[in-house]
């Protein structure tokens, strides 16, 4: 008889008990990261539009396809009150090719793009673009905006 006693042992001698843990929980909680990294996602697309254009203009409309370019070109602008900007300095009509020179990695085959507002005279867009081409610069293209 001692020997069916000890067998039985009270009923829960060798289950454990459901409903409580004794030790740290190991999960980690991802709902936060989740939520900072879509924040930043969202800030980020709103952000990155702003930066791509220095010198506000409002370029003629045209019908030609982009272009396909691997590196970021120097870009010059004329805005609509005549200034002339190399990038986003301003410079003078004599100081575009001196720095356009120095500024070029690729030397005379760099691509440069001329950047003229709609509201300027042609005739001094051609004369910046006349400059850069009697310079010896052989890629120099006029951007638009491409018509709707």
């Amino acid at each position: 008889m001692g020997a069916s006693v000890a067998s039985t042992g009270g009923g829960s001698g060798g289950r454990r008990k459901r409903g409580r843990r004794k030790g740290p929980i190991a999960d980690i909680n991802m709902t936060p990261f989740i939520d900072v990294m879509l924040c930043l996602l969202i800030i980020f697309m709103v952000a990155a539009p702003l930066l791509t254009a220095g010198v506000p203009l409002d370029l003629p409309k045209a019908e030609a396809n982009a272009l396909n370019q691997d590196k970021d070109p120097l870009t010059i602008s004329v805005d609509g009150k005549g200034d002339i900007y190399l990038q986003e300095t301003k410079v003078s009509l004599d100081e575009v090719v001196p720095r356009l020179t120095s500024i070029a990695q690729a030397g005379y085959d760099e691509r440069v793009f001329v950047r003229g507002d709609k509201a300027v005279n042609y005739g001094q867009v051609m004369q910046v673009m006349g400059r850069i081409s009697g310079a010896g610069f052989k890629k120099v293209a006029l951007i638009t905006d491409p018509e709707k």
